[in-house]
């Protein structure tokens, strides 16, 4: 059983910096192939993935989040961040860290963000 748990949302303005937090348990932070990333969603749409990591060195941002979110991992701390830059009103939304891939996750890549654990959100608010 993964646990997830997400922290850092808040209220910001165009063009600030965030970053969240998802502290885990139960994860084998050791194995390249267990992905995590984060995903996020606003009341009435559909989720939306986000950015994803299996090893340190192998991520996948969505196009949306290229040049302005990384995702990062520190297994000593089992913790799962995400820096958000330069943020944008259409970034207001609640994330949700997400962990271990139904299906078979290679480079941190989870085909459509198909996790099995998802945490209980933060909500980012982006105001112009």
């Amino acid at each position: 059983q993964v646990r997830l748990e997400e922290s850092g949302g808040t209220s910001v303005q165009t063009g600030g910096t965030l970053r969240l937090s998802c502290e885990f348990s139960g994860a084998p932070t050791t194995n390249p192939l267990f992905c995590m990333g984060w995903v996020r969603q606003v009341p009435g749409q559909r989720r939306e993935g986000v950015a994803q990591i299996g090893s340190i060195t192998n991520t996948n941002y969505a196009d949306s989040a290229k040049g302005r979110f990384t995702i990062s991992k520190d297994g000593a701390k089992s913790t799962l961040y995400l820096e958000m830059t330069n943020l944008k009103p259409e970034d207001s939304a609640v994330y949700y860290c997400v962990g271990s891939c139904r299906g078979y996750c290679a480079r941190g890549f989870c085909a459509d963000y198909d996790y099995v654990y998802t945490g209980q959100g933060t909500q980012v608010t982006v105001s112009s």
